[in-house]
């Protein structure tokens, strides 16, 4: 049987509308985010969902409550190692101010790969890595009834996060396939017989488009 996980970035906030970074600071979602996460919540309602987890940052929360306005009765469990990577003294300032330091294409490989020491005394890529590979580890085993093999029923579990946590979870499973995550965008992960593909990445149900989507670099690794 199978176990699918369905991740969920979060709406569009007032630092993404205005291209600035936004990592372990929070923004309120703006009128065009709210709308879009309505429509990923619609289009997420005709699933039975059996569990829900989401970073404890505010956009998630909101985004998460959102969707389970159709999901009344399914409780939010709220994980820390889902929260985005801090960006230190560069957050809340432009991504260009960033860019002209280090370069986005340059950067998200060295996260991805751990040996990033940190951006302006940020999280450092390792521990980011190895907590986004703990909460995904956790998910999954929390609910192996489905993906174990031999296993007799489905699971559907939500997940609700960030651009870069929810981009390095699927680049640990298909490093080949990264790429930019729309706000309120899908992604879908199925695990079966113990073993994670990737389905679905970055499907853009809202229709926001990559205004607030840094571009996936081409062949960041990620190490097993």
């Amino acid at each position: 049987m199978t176990l699918t996980i369905t991740l969920v970035r979060h709406g569009q906030t007032y630092l993404n509308a205005r291209r600035h970074l936004q990592g372990s600071c929070d923004s309120p979602l703006t009128r065009t985010g709210r709308a879009g996460v309505r429509v990923t919540a619609q289009h997420l309602a005709r699933y039975d969902l059996d569990a829900a987890y989401c970073s404890p940052q505010g956009r998630a929360v909101l985004t998460a409550m959102e969707i389970l306005r159709h999901h009344p009765d399914l409780p939010l469990t709220v994980d820390p190692d889902l929260r985005e990577l801090s960006f230190g003294s560069f957050e809340r300032r432009p991504e260009a101010v960033l860019d002209a330091v280090e370069p986005w294409a340059e950067l998200v490989p060295r996260m991805l790969a751990g040996t990033h020491p940190g951006v302006g005394g940020g999280e450092r890529g390792a521990d980011f890595m190895a907590r986004v590979r703990a909460v995904s580890a956790r998910v999954v085993a929390a609910h192996d009834d489905a993906s174990r093999p031999g296993a007799a029923c489905d699971r559907h579990v939500l997940v609700v996060g960030h651009g870069l946590t929810l981009g390095a979870w699927l680049a640990t499973i298909d490093p080949s396939g990264l790429v930019a995550l729309p706000n309120a965008s899908v992604s879908t992960i199925e695990v079966t017989d113990g073993v994670a593909r990737v389905v679905t990445a970055g499907v853009d149900v809202a229709g926001h488009g990559h205004r607030a989507t840094r571009p996936a670099p081409a062949g960041a690794a990620v190490p097993a």
